[in-house]
């Protein structure tokens, strides 16, 4: 990735712009949470996704962008157990 003045960036700095684009340590899980809360970012968002989501559910797009919110929260459940905390 580049700036606009042609310049380019580290691996370091994109992983302070962008707290998402993860390193190597990076578990299945973290990088799945924050995957699913990218896109309920974006969802609600946009309100033409949440107008047709309301519209697909039979709820108002209130309700659904709460719903969606809340998910946000944790995304993919509970965290699963580090394999040294037994």
């Amino acid at each position: 990735m580049s700036l606009p003045g042609g310049a380019s960036m580290s691996t370091e700095q994109l992983q302070q712009r962008y707290i998402g684009t993860g390193n190597a340590d990076f578990t299945k899980y973290e990088w799945l949470t924050n995957q699913h809360r990218d896109t309920y970012a974006s969802h609600v968002g946009h309100y033409d996704q949440l107008s047709y989501f309301g519209v697909a559910q039979n709820q108002s797009i209130g309700r659904v962008r709460l719903q969606m919110i809340e998910k946000m929260i944790q995304p993919c459940g509970k965290p699963p157990q580090k394999e040294g905390n037994h």
